[in-house]
């Protein structure tokens, strides 16, 4: 089966070469970066700082190998989606096309809840009844994804700037953080009494659901891929950029966890806001209780931009497959004026919107929502890494890896390439099957919760099939 001939042959070159290497740094940090997975881990507990080295040995520097090599072997517009297909053809690159883009309806949701909570404590101590309010978190959550949407509509150019401030307000907080913390250590002890033993992953049944979203945390070096017609100098920059982003990120999630663990014990950790909490009340036993009104600040500018970089990477898939005629040709439009894929990136805004809203019916809490969200995006997004892993493995047996001189490829050989591919694989599986099978321990109802995520999974999923079996029905009609 060959892959369907453009629709709109005309459109990918109208896209602008905007991003160099500190813009692709910043946009990996802003887009995989997360305070929220920080607090989630102080409030799994210690065992969690082990959990971020494995997760980092077994899954992040594979990954980040795999991508650098893909990226460099084939930059292509589209990233995920255009290495599934060029391994496997265009069903299974629909299939992760689909799933990588339809993950953000159920992704930004609970990014953006988890931004509202923690913007809340730019009032200070106050902050910690806001970030429970339901009203204040969908007003603001609308608020974050409407800027994001216009400012990538009107075009890298502008939208890029949203995402440097992301990276660097996604930083600076956690650098905050450990600040306080290492000074509030020495002057009054840890909160938390830290061992190798107690380090060390546990096996319990309610945290467990908590292992799939270790991995959750370390993705997204793969995002700025489906730009990569828009990175100047795509095969040099997108490596190093990687590299860069990958080892500040790992070091940001292992010491950020002991910082906030060293300031609350983990049962008094929101997994929310849980890092600007620990930084309020640090800061308040230091007497200087604006650094935690500056992080807070920090921060919203930085979830504001991770969820921009989301959705400018995001968008250019169905921008892709738009224009391989799979999904409506609306979705290969580009914008007359800001020469952006805008209508991608209008119906990934609204169906979002739509599902931040329907996730607050039936509900106990805003924190099982939340865990509903990120549950579903898991399973969604994991599924396209799947994909990624296993083509990675398929196409290293093509003459042309060696014959790339441009080429960054995994050390040794395809030898290196079926290590980093099958243990990246491993990883993604298990957590699919834990995020399905385990529900948090706070859910009170685990039979509904599961029967809600596998119906919004297995319908999104679906949706996708009908989608593209009807442009292949239309494709036939008009030989």
């Amino acid at each position: 089966m060959t892959a369907a001939a453009p629709a709109a042959p005309d459109s990918k070159p109208q896209l602008r070469k905007t991003m160099g290497f500190w813009d692709v740094l910043l946009f990996n940090i802003a887009t995989v970066l997360g305070p929220r997975w920080i607090a989630a881990a102080g409030h799994n507990g210690t065992s969690s700082i082990s959990l971020w080295v494995l997760a980092a040995v077994f899954f992040f520097v594979p990954g980040a190998l795999v991508i650098n090599e893909l990226s460099s072997r084939f930059p292509q517009e589209g990233g995920l989606y255009a290495w599934s297909r060029e391994a496997f053809g265009p069903f299974h690159g629909f299939i992760a096309g689909w799933t990588y883009w339809i993950y953000t309806v159920f992704y930004f949701p609970g990014l953006l809840l988890a931004s509202a909570s923690m913007s809340a404590y730019i009032i200070g101590g106050r902050g910690t009844a806001l970030a429970q309010d339901r009203t204040f978190l969908l007003t603001v959550s609308l608020g974050m994804l409407l800027v994001a949407v216009l400012l990538n509509i009107v075009g890298l150019n502008i939208g890029k700037w949203l995402q440097n401030a992301g990276g660097v307000g996604t930083y600076a907080p956690l650098v905050i953080l450990v600040g306080v913390a290492a000074v509030v250590c020495w002057k009054h002890g840890s909160a938390t009494h830290f061992t190798l033993g107690n380090m060390l992953p546990t096996w319990n049944w309610d945290t467990v659901n908590f292992w799939s979203q270790i991995a959750f945390a370390f993705t997204g070096l793969e995002l700025v891929s489906a730009m990569s017609e828009e990175v100047r100098d795509p095969r040099r920059t997108l490596p190093r950029a990687v590299f860069g982003a990958g080892a500040m990120i790992a070091l940001a999630y292992i010491v950020g966890t002991f910082a906030i663990l060293s300031l609350i014990p983990a049962t008094g950790i929101d997994p929310q806001s849980g890092v600007f909490n620990a930084i309020t009340i640090g800061s308040v036993a230091l007497k200087l209780g604006f650094l935690g009104v500056l992080a807070a600040i920090l921060v919203t500018a930085g979830n504001a931009g991770g969820v921009g970089s989301t959705v400018a990477g995001i968008a250019r898939v169905p921008f892709v497959v738009g224009i391989d005629r799979y999904l409506p040709a609306a979705f290969g439009k580009i914008h007359p004026k800001w020469k952006t894929p805008y209508i991608s990136i209008l119906v990934q805004a609204g169906l979002s919107a739509g599902v931040l809203l329907l996730s607050q019916i039936r509900t106990r809490t805003v924190q099982e929502a939340y865990q509903m969200l990120i549950d579903a995006a898991i399973i969604l997004y994991f599924i396209p890494f799947l994909y990624m892993f296993a083509a990675v493995i398929k196409l290293s047996l093509r003459r042309d890896r060696k014959e790339n001189p441009l080429a960054i490829l995994v050390p040794g050989g395809v030898t290196g390439v079926w290590i980093c591919g099958g243990l990246g694989f491993v990883v993604v599986l298990g957590g699919i099957l834990l995020s399905l099978f385990f529900p948090p321990g706070e859910v009170v109802n685990k039979l509904g919760f599961e029967l809600r995520l596998i119906g919004g999974t297995l319908g999104s999923i679906l949706i996708g099939l009908a989608l593209y079996w009807r442009g292949r029905l239309s494709m036939k009609r008009e030989v």
